[in-house]
């Protein structure tokens, strides 16, 4: 049967730049749903238009005044302890319609995300509820429902368990992405209770899976959707499957890898104007100016010549600051020509034992390191621009953003070979068309021995290096394929449920 006129979808997520930031996840949330709705300007690719809207919770910490927000619907949601008063508001993002959910789970808790795990529970059910009952509210039919990680995957379940009794829902396919898989949603148990969400009976699911939202989400999803194919195969091995690999290759034919994309207006080195100096692929030995700008500002010597390596990240185990630390201490105190005069800088802040060892790193090698222990995206900027190489060692990593933002501002990534990065960077000494260094295990002397590689490169083989960096900058890595795919998994979930 053909695919509805026109094809709605309901997106959801728990932060969307620009509104509201703390992870990557508000990146995709805030680019993806535009991208979709660009589609509609090509006729080859969009058989009907499509009208997608989103929805996140109205946390109190964000400041929507710019978008002159009105309330659409007020409704209650019922809940174990009593019914929960339910407003919701709409704005316009770049002619996205964006609804922001309000509401006493939500209204109490400014961070998005808490520290408190039952309270957050209960925040993002209550809101997965009231996202459903919007669509009834506003007599809006979504043909797909895409939900984003444990936060939102309570909606997936519910509709599964209610849409045979809905007529609003009754053909409404589900599509879970995953951007994280080991954060499962811990402690959603009682919320899930709260709101009338029985543990799964049956089902295929490890026992301890059974009520907690994610793997509710998972096995109830018409489609999963990992953020990047290499990821998509991970999950499905214990290594990476979180104690759910056995049940998602029972599903595999439902897993599938979509690549996440970079907003490539707002990384765009020919149009940056926090940047000492613009450039692009055809000028990039301006490039220069914005590393000595960098030097400069992070008080380390300033050479042309002198590899400045950079990490950008937050500060968590997975992604692997300890094994940076660890290799660049073994290359630090090494008398080798290349990593004589090495310079450092990390960006980031979270774990503070792993803040520790990068501020113990600089009070080792004061002329030669410097760590800032703070979220910045404008400094990032700088690092980008001015870097040489970007190092990502990673235990493991979805998709990955900086090692695309990197090789967009012409800085070379060093990276573990694992995930997203596989998908995005080409070893060097694989192809002739490479575009960074990968290395294979969770070692600190093999990180090593790979920055080594990259430097000398970098050193002894100037045009080569070059080369990397042109072939980096030219690879297309902007949302409008990756939301080609998306449509394409929306239109084969249509056609599965009406078939």
């Amino acid at each position: 049967m053909p695919t509805p006129s026109p094809m709605n979808v309901l997106f959801l997520a728990s932060e969307a730049e620009p509104l509201i930031k703390v992870g990557g996840l508000a990146d995709v949330a805030g680019s993806l749903p535009l991208a979709l709705l660009a589609l509609n300007q090509s006729a080859d690719i969009v058989p009907s238009e499509l009208d997608i809207r989103m929805a996140i919770p109205f946390h109190p910490s964000i400041n929507a005044e710019p978008y002159s927000p009105s309330q659409v619907a007020e409704f209650h949601i019922c809940a174990q302890d009593g019914d929960i008063l339910t407003k919701v508001f709409s704005i316009q993002l770049d002619g996205l319609p964006v609804y922001l959910i309000a509401g006493a789970p939500i209204d109490q808790e400014s961070a998005v995300y808490s520290s408190n795990l039952e309270d957050d529970g209960y925040k993002y059910v209550f809101f997965s509820q009231a996202a459903l009952e919007l669509t009834r509210q506003l007599n809006w039919k979504p043909h797909v429902l895409h939900a984003n990680d444990w936060h939102t995957a309570p909606a997936v379940y519910s509709l599964a368990l209610h849409r045979h009794s809905d007529p609003l829902l009754t053909h409404t396919s589900s599509l879970l992405t995953i951007h994280n898989l080991p954060y499962l949603g811990a402690m959603t148990a009682p919320a899930l209770d709260a709101f009338g969400l029985p543990p799964a009976r049956r089902s295929g699911l490890p026992k301890w899976a059974r009520h907690l939202a994610l793997p509710l989400g998972l096995l109830s999803a018409d489609s999963i959707v990992a953020v990047s194919p290499g990821y998509s195969k991970e999950i499905l091995t214990k290594e990476f499957g979180s104690g759910l690999d056995t049940f998602l290759k029972t599903h595999r034919e439902k897993v599938f890898g979509i690549l996440n994309g970079l907003d490539t207006r707002r990384w765009d080195p020919q149009n940056d104007s926090v940047l000492d100096a613009t450039f692009s692929v055809d000028n990039l030995q301006v490039r220069s100016v914005n590393k000595s700008y960098l030097q400069r500002k992070i008080g380390l010597e300033e050479n042309p010549n002198t590899p400045l390596l950079a990490m950008v990240t937050r500060m968590d185990p997975q992604k692997g600051v300890d094994l940076a630390v660890a290799a660049l201490r073994l290359l630090l105190k090494s008398t080798h020509p290349l990593t004589r005069q090495l310079q450092v800088v990390f960006l980031g802040t979270g774990n503070p034992v792993l803040e520790s060892i990068c501020r113990q790193l600089e009070r080792d090698y004061p002329t030669q390191v410097r760590a800032h222990i703070e979220y910045s995206e404008r400094f990032s900027r700088f690092i980008y621009a001015g870097a040489d190489l970007l190092l990502m060692p990673s235990r493991y990593e979805p998709c990955g953003l900086s090692q695309m933002i990197a090789m967009h501002y012409g800085c070379v990534p060093v990276a573990r070979d694992t995930g997203g990065l596989s998908d995005t960077i080409q070893e060097i000494s694989r192809s002739n068309q490479g575009t960074g260094f990968l290395f294979k295990n969770v070692n600190a002397k093999e990180l090593a021995n790979t920055i080594h590689r990259a430097l000398k490169v970098y050193a002894q083989d100037p045009r080569t290096w070059q080369q990397l960096q042109m072939r980096g900058m030219r690879q297309d890595f902007s949302w409008g394929k990756s939301a080609q795919v998306y449509l394409k998994r929306y239109m084969a979930l249509q056609v599965e449920k009406y078939v």
